[in-house]
């Protein structure tokens, strides 16, 4: 059964979907320590249903999205960091982004963490 879509899913959708496209240009110009999202607007829990369609929707890379995620989550009291890692001889190569506590990173090693710091602090 489909939920009815709600004006605070809907605008958590927004705001994911501007902030993807946000997060694609800074890392384009900027160090990925220095990326500050905009923050959502002040949202129920719930809505995380609009950040969570839009994410599974579209072409985003995993460092767009864990930045993206990791906003979020900061907006609603928790702060995870970003890790970066990388598995596999050169042959093999793979690189992915996730956030801390996300069970798909187990096997990749860790060469970067980025901790979430507020915009202002």
């Amino acid at each position: 059964m489909l939920r009815q879509l709600d004006i605070p899913t809907a605008r958590a959708a927004l705001w994911t979907w501007q902030s993807l496209r946000d997060a694609r240009r800074r890392l384009q110009n900027e160090r990925l320590e220095d990326i500050r999202l905009p923050a959502p607007p002040p949202l129920p829990t719930h809505a995380v249903r609009g950040v969570a369609a839009v994410l599974d929707r579209t072409s985003n890379t995993c460092l767009e999205r864990s930045l993206v995620v990791q906003r979020w989550l900061a907006a609603h009291g928790e702060a995870p960091d970003v890790l970066v890692g990388v598995v596999g001889p050169a042959s093999r190569f793979k690189a992915h982004a996730w956030i801390d506590g996300e069970p798909e990173g187990d096997e990749f090693e860790v060469l970067m963490r980025v901790p979430w710091v507020e915009a202002n602090g």
